[in-house]
Parts: structure tokens; sequence; C-alpha cells
């Protein structure tokens, strides 16, 4: 972005990037915001370890920690992990399949806009009412009796920035389906494409009942309705399945592209073809179908019955298997290979035991009958940020030193990037280590403070020391990037050196064509085939000729911004305001103006001739 400002301007680049629908672009949109809600959730960690310092603390109020304690988790869930998953998808998985674009333009930058306003006005909550304050997942039994507007921002910010995230699954699914480079068949996808690829089918089906919950929420919040409500015949524990049939698949939506991203990091760093390649991909998608027989796992307390929890404590513990599946060959990829310890690997190598330990204690928590122990105790705090952070977070980081010269033409500095990862691994392992201790002696979820002589002090001293490490280690990412793009030394296609996939055969980053000729794909790892016979580059399977691309486009934000403005109206209308159902209305009227403008305009996008992608060195073979 910095070389852009140098030549045209800060106005001009901002225009580009506010009305682009290059999918390279939109990552760059999904990294920023996605980094800025992380770091918002970050702060938020950061003032919930503050408060629990030490016992009968009053740095924040009760009714303040609930706020924070609910956008902290919402916040990092679906504005900060979603975002930065889709920021690498966009950016990496058109370039591996050798596609020169994803299969609908418009609707990706749609996609980003609707998650930003979405997030926005979820994030205004703070300003203008009070925040929600139920848990990150809004239990119907609390969220329908708070006050004040916080769940009412919850809800509609939810279903704006949902219907964000149901757009770019459905067309990274489109994509990968019918735009694959000739020879490009689905057994010599990149693993990281194949677990977009089952995410996005995850996305598919796991957001539709949670945009059905929303939507009764909303009916219970807004007009009366008794969905949840048990005094007028309502079930509250409906919202529970809805949530966690949404809720189960969420969590493999961001661990399958994590463990993408550590696929492509343990092949390129081990120098080998990855281990066991089809029963990866075999596993890939067996944890995505089994990712949706477990959401009860969630439920054990709440009376299904001997029967449901059995059936779901079995499947539970059925996943465990194709996750152990990936995690050896993981291990036998880089076991006689050439390693190279650059700062992706150590993110990598660091993974594999934090990842099982969370794993392990989700095993604990399937049994049933202990997880009437475990349940709502700081235990289950400890496993899922074992999961998430060890995993999800790790992955975040890693793929972000490892794809920065491809998205924008510098290379992290590396000592530094190795100093980010000490103080953070160090830091994560203090902080949540000790809290499967504190939960297994009793300390609730959600309680923001605790009374001293409870033999809870310590370990809850330890993990806010822990949580100020990681902070410094976000600190130091910060300044690495920062660094990095002011000093703006340029770096070739393959800084790594032994980049294996077809995005690493470009320039970096790469032209807004991706490809002058669509490359033939001749196997796995296609462009390492081409430099195990001595080739510089790919073969190309097309001749040179004029490329079709489409025309940027200022609609996705307003039609975006319409729904912000109207979510607005709807959460002040039920108070009475005279504005309010005119700014409801208005607010439409700008989206669906929209829309029908876009569906009357005209718009053949453009061509790039042929005379204008050669070079003077380069007789029109893809380099």
């Amino acid at each position: 972005m910095s070389t852009y400002a140098q030549k045209r301007g800060f106005g001009a680049v901002l225009w580009d990037y506010l009305t682009t629908v290059d999918h390279k672009k939109i990552a760059i949109l999904y990294l920023i915001a996605g980094g800025f809600f992380f770091l918002v959730g970050g702060l938020e960690a950061m003032f919930i370890r503050i408060q629990l310092i030490r016992p009968d603390n009053n740095f924040v109020s009760a009714g303040a920690f609930n706020e924070i304690i609910t956008m902290h988790g919402t916040t990092m869930i679906f504005l900060a992990a979603m975002p930065l998953l889709f920021a690498f998808m966009n950016a990496v998985v058109p370039l591996q399949i050798g596609a020169r674009d994803v299969a609908f333009p418009f609707v990706n930058a749609l996609g980003f806009w609707l998650f930003f306003f979405g997030g926005l006005f979820l994030n205004l909550s703070w300003f203008l009412d009070n925040a929600p304050d139920a848990g990150w997942t809004s239990y119907a039994s609390l969220a329908t009796h708070s006050k004040g507007h916080g769940i009412d921002f919850y809800v509609l910010g939810l279903q704006i920035s949902g219907f964000g995230t149901l757009m770019a699954g459905i067309n990274f699914l489109v994509t990968i389906i019918n735009m694959r480079a000739p020879g490009m068949t689905y057994m010599r996808m990149p693993l990281f494409t194949w677990s977009t690829f089952v995410a996005s089918a995850l996305i598919l089906f796991a957001f539709p009942p949670l945009t059905v919950g929303l939507t009764l929420m909303m009916f219970d919040r807004m007009f009366g309705a008794n969905f949840f409500d048990v005094a007028n015949g309502g079930n509250t524990v409906i919202w529970e399945h809805l949530f966690w049939i949404f809720g189960h698949p969420e969590v493999y939506i961001l661990v399958l592209p994590a463990f993408g991203i550590f696929s492509e990091i343990f092949s390129i760093f081990s120098r080998k073809r990855l281990f066991g390649y089809s029963s990866m991909v075999f596993a890939t998608v067996l944890i995505g179908f089994l990712g949706f027989m477990v959401w009860a796992h969630h439920m054990f307390t709440t009376g299904l019955g001997p029967v449901a929890n059995a059936i779901f404590a079995v499947a539970t513990m059925a996943i465990a298997v194709p996750t152990g599946i990936k995690i050896f060959n993981w291990l036998f990829t880089m076991w006689g290979g050439s390693i190279k310890f650059t700062t992706p690997m150590y993110w990598a190598v660091a993974f594999i035991p934090s990842f099982v330990m969370g794993g392990v204690t989700g095993i604990m928590l399937a049994s049933a009958a202990q997880d009437y122990q475990y349940h709502d105790t700081y235990f289950v705090v400890a496993h899922f940020h074992y999961v998430i952070v060890g995993g999800v977070v790790f992955a975040l980081i890693a793929g972000t030193h490892l794809w920065w010269p491809k998205m924008f033409g510098t290379m992290l500095n590396e000592t530094m990037g190795k100093i980010t990862f000490w103080l953070f691994f160090i830091g994560f392992h203090l902080t949540f280590f000790i809290q499967h201790f504190l939960g297994l002696m009793g300390m609730p979820r959600r309680i923001f403070t605790f009374l001293p002589n409870q033999g809870l002090e310590t370990g809850n001293l330890v993990s806010s020391i822990g949580a100020f490490f990681m902070a410094a280690g976000v600190i130091v990412m910060l300044y690495n990037i920062v660094a990095t793009q002011v000093r703006n030394e340029r770096i070739g296609n393959d800084p790594w050196e032994d980049g294996r996939t077809l995005e690493w055969s470009i320039s970096s980053p790469a032209p807004f064509y991706n490809f002058k000729q669509l490359p033939l794909v001749r196997g796995l790892d296609a462009l390492w085939l081409e430099k195990m016979e001595g080739k510089k580059g790919m073969m190309p399977a097309e001749p040179l000729g004029d490329i079709h691309m489409p025309n940027s486009s200022f609609v996705p934000v307003v039609m975006s911004f319409g729904f912000f403005v109207a979510a607005f109206g709807a959460l002040y209308r039920p108070d009475g305001y005279a504005w309010a159902l005119p700014v409801l209305i208005i607010g439409l009227l700008i989206s669906f103006g929209a829309m029908i403008f876009r569906s009357v305009k005209d718009d053949h996008g453009f061509h790039i001739h042929k005379e204008d992608l050669i070079d003077k060195n380069d007789k029109g073979v893809e380099a």
C-alpha cells in the first residue's frame, strides 16, 4: 500500500481500496480490519486479566466486566480470527489454483464490506448505549432479560457480518470448483486450498442456523415474540441448539484453514512433499463432516438425557482420530527432511504440542460424566484457548510471516519475528496452562472477582503476567510490520527459496491479473516439479492472449452502508423515537437502490490486450 501511496497520493489509494474488486486488495482490507479488531479484542483480554490479577480487585465494575468478557469473545471469533483467515484465503487460494480472480469479484467485495460495517456497528455499542453483556454465546435466558440495547447491537451486528461471511464462503466454494488451472485436479490442490474448500462448505451449512437463531432473538427483543420466553411457552434451550449447531462447526471453520497454513509451512521448510497427502485430504473432509455431529457436547449439563449425551460423547471422541492422522503426518513430513528454522517454522513446530494439549483436554471434556465437573469452570476456558490460540492464532501469525512477501513484496524481519514468537509462546503457556488447575480447583468462568484465601491468587497472578508477555509479543510484531513497510526492500518471486506451489511462481506482489498465461499443472507441488527439472517457472497451458478483468465498483460499500444505517433504525424503533422508522426505511432504500442499480447497469469489465503483457525481455511465456 505504501508504494502506491508514494506514486498516487493518499486520496487516490483510498478510493482504489474502497472500490476494488481485486481479491489481493480485498485480502489487504481483511488483514487491516481483522488486525484492528484483533488489537481491540486483545485490549479487552488485557482488561479481563488486569481485573483478575488479585482478589477483590475493582479495576472494572461487575457490569463492565460482563460487557468486556462478552465483547472479547465475540470480537476475537467473529471479527478477528474469521477475517484474518479470509485475508489469507483471498491472498493465496486463487494464486494456488492458478486462477486470475475469484468466481464473483463483486460479491467478494460485498462480503468484506458487510463484515466491516457489521463489526463497526457491534463495536459502536461501547459508545452509544451499553455493550452486549450475556457472554459471547448470548444464551437466551440472559440475553432476553438484558437491559439496554447491548444485545440488540449483538443481534444486528452479527446478522450483517454473518451475511458477509456466508457470501465469502459461497464465493470460495465456486472458485475452487470452477476456476482451477488446467491439470489442477482436486488431488493436486495444495492443502491450504483443500482446507479453505472444506471450511467454505462448513460456512454454507453452519451460518444459516445462526441466522435463524439471531432472527428469533431479534423478534423476541424488538417485537415481543416468545420463542425463548419460558413463561409464555418458549424454550431457552432452543437457542443453545441453534447457536451450537453453528458454533461447533465454527471451531473447524477456524481450525481447518489453520491446519492448511501449517501443512504448507511444514512442507516448504522441511523441503519435502507433505507426508500422506491423500490421507491428509481425507482427514480434512472427515473433520468437516464430523464437525456437524458433535454440537451437543456443549450442552451435557442441560438435561438432554443419557442417550443423547452418550451419542455426542462418542462422536466428539471420534473426531480426535482424523486430527491425530494430521499430527502424525506433520511429524513424518519433518522426519528426514532438511529443516530450515524460519519464523513460520518456529510457529508450526510450537503448534504441535500446544494444539495436542488442547486436544487432550477436549477428550476429557467429551466424557459427559467428567463434563459435569468441568462445565463452566476455568478448565473449559483453558481448553478452548489452547485450541483457538494454540491452533488458529499461531497459524495467523505464521501465515502473516510466510505470505507477507507475496502480499506486499517486502520481507518481515526474521530476528524480530523470532522475538515475537518467544514472547508470545511463553506468555501463552503461562496464561492458559495454569487455568486448567484453577478450573479443577473450582474457579467458575465469567466471574469478575474472587475472594482471598481460596488458593486462587497465585494462579490468577501467573495467568495475568503471561497475558502481558503475549501483549509484548504483539507489540514487537506491529513494530516489525511498520519498520518493514518503511524500509520497503523489494524481494523476488520466491523469497523463501523453497516455494512448492503456484503462488511462488509469479512476482511479489502478484500482478493484478495474476497470470499472463494460465499455468499447466503436471502434479502435486506443481512449481517444485518444474524446479526439479531445472525450469525457472511454470509451463503455460495457453497461448498469450487478451485477459478479461472486472471493473472496480463503489456499489458494495453503498449496499453495506445502507444495512448499517437501517440497523440503527431497527435498534431504536421499539423505544418510540420518531426518527427511528425513517432511518430504517432510508437505510433499506439505500441498500435496495444499490442492488437495483447493480442489476440494471451493464458492466462488461475491461480487457488487457496481449501487447500490453509482453515485456521487452519477455516473449510472452510466464517467467
